[in-house]
């Protein structure tokens, strides 16, 4: 019976060994040990990483030579069981004791450490024209990785801004590296705390000497890399101060994908925060869509030129209209003229000037006068009299002969 075939097992994924400036062979003891522990160690960049066997690619342990004071050799055990050649590396914060085989190792491990360290190749020790050689490559990289490499909480900004960051978003940190104002490579350290409820903000000056940082305090203190110098100010400040770390991953304005119904595009909506309604008039329901809100919304007034400016007002003892056609010719330095729609708008804002004032009544119409007649019985029959009276008289008859 043929049994059934399994499917092939996949390799196992495989890591990438790491680049190291120099690796080999070394045991350690830390200040927590009792006892010499043999590691595969490597050399990157200011960490000595340690691995259980030279095929692993994740390390067990690390130490970090940011905060390097000297090394130091130490006098032979003259013991049966330990015939190993040890030497020291003294950290500002700890001593770490190590062992190898013979005096070359020795000088070949504090050859490489001092180059990384100092970024020269150390020339008071006892070794071969190969090694030196290693060595100076391995200053070039560690040269070419410093120019590169800046701490999370460094940032281009300025004084200003460096604070202003710190108020704004303290829940990503309390201390801020930012380039030094007075150039040459150097850099400034702003730190923000709070003290009985008010702000404390304080500026610190890291001066840039060659290949290391000098922190410029009382007692001045050197570093190795800003990394370094991190570390300083958060050990000496028994860990109050954090380094800012902005998290930018997150959004802050909330948004939700919606189909649009005339066209049927999806758009993106970002509805901004509800507002107290206004005195104004409410928008219609079915009206149109309105966009999504920017984040820094900018009114249509502050996008328009600036007006030019009007004449300056007639006098105010003066009420009377000013006619189109009769507006005197201004005088500008730029020999411009007002458009037509200026000069209407000054007609119209002279109108409620002159109908503030009360019109001056017409002159009263006095009637006529009337003849008065004196003495009205006497006329009328002088007038009844006349009018008895032919108009023509006739010619009078001659008396009769008697």
């Amino acid at each position: 019976m043929a049994s059934a075939l399994s499917p092939p097992r996949a390799p196992k994924p495989k890591g990438i060994l790491p680049l190291h400036y120099y690796e080999n062979f070394l045991e350690k003891k830390g200040t927590r040990d009792r006892d010499y522990r043999k590691f595969w160690a490597g050399l990157q960049g200011l960490t000595l990483y340690f691995y259980n066997s030279n095929r692993d690619f994740q390390h067990v342990d690390k130490v970090d030579l940011g905060g390097f004071v000297k090394l130091t050799d130490e006098a032979p055990q003259r013991k049966l069981h330990d015939p190993g050649i040890h030497f020291s590396l003294v950290l500002w914060n700890q001593e770490i004791k190590f062992k190898v085989d013979s005096l070359e190792s020795r000088e070949i491990w504090k050859g490489f450490i001092l180059t990384v360290v100092e970024l020269r190749v150390p020339s008071n020790l006892t070794l071969l024209p190969g090694h030196l050689y290693m060595m100076a490559e391995a200053r070039d990289k560690e040269e070419a990785r410093r120019a590169l490499e800046k701490p999370s909480c460094f940032l281009k900004v300025s004084r200003l801004e460096a604070q202003l960051l710190l108020e704004r978003y303290p829940e990503c940190g309390n201390l801020l590296l930012r380039p030094s104002g007075g150039g040459a490579g150097g850099v400034s350290v702003t730190t923000r705390q709070m003290l009985n409820g008010s702000p404390v903000i304080r500026h610190y000056r890291v001066k840039h000497e060659g290949p290391t940082y000098v922190i410029d305090v009382e007692e001045p203190f050197s570093c190795l890399s800003l990394d370094a110098v991190v570390s300083y100010f958060v050990t000496h400040t028994n860990k109050e101060l954090v380094p800012f770390l902005l998290d930018e991953d997150y959004e802050k304005v909330l948004g939700y994908v919606e189909a649009d119904k005339e066209n049927g595009e999806s758009v993106w909506v970002a509805p901004s925060a509800p507002t107290a309604p206004g005195p104004g008039p409410t928008p219609p329901a079915g009206g149109p869509k309105q966009p999504p809100p920017t984040s820094t919304p900018v009114s249509t007034q502050d996008k328009l030129p600036p007006l030019p400016r009007l004449p300056p007002p007639p006098d105010q003892d003066e009420n009377y209209e000013i006619p189109i056609g009769d507006v005197p010719a201004a005088n500008y330095v730029n020999d411009e003229v007002l458009p037509p729609s200026w000069q209407v708008t000054l007609k119209l804002k002279k109108l409620p000037k002159a109908q503030a004032k009360a019109p001056k009544p017409p002159p009263p119409v006095m009637p006529k006068p009337e003849h008065k007649v004196v003495n009205s019985g006497l006329l009328a029959r002088k007038l009844a009299a006349s009018t008895a009276q032919p108009i023509f008289p006739t010619t009078a008859s001659p008396p009769r002969a008697g």
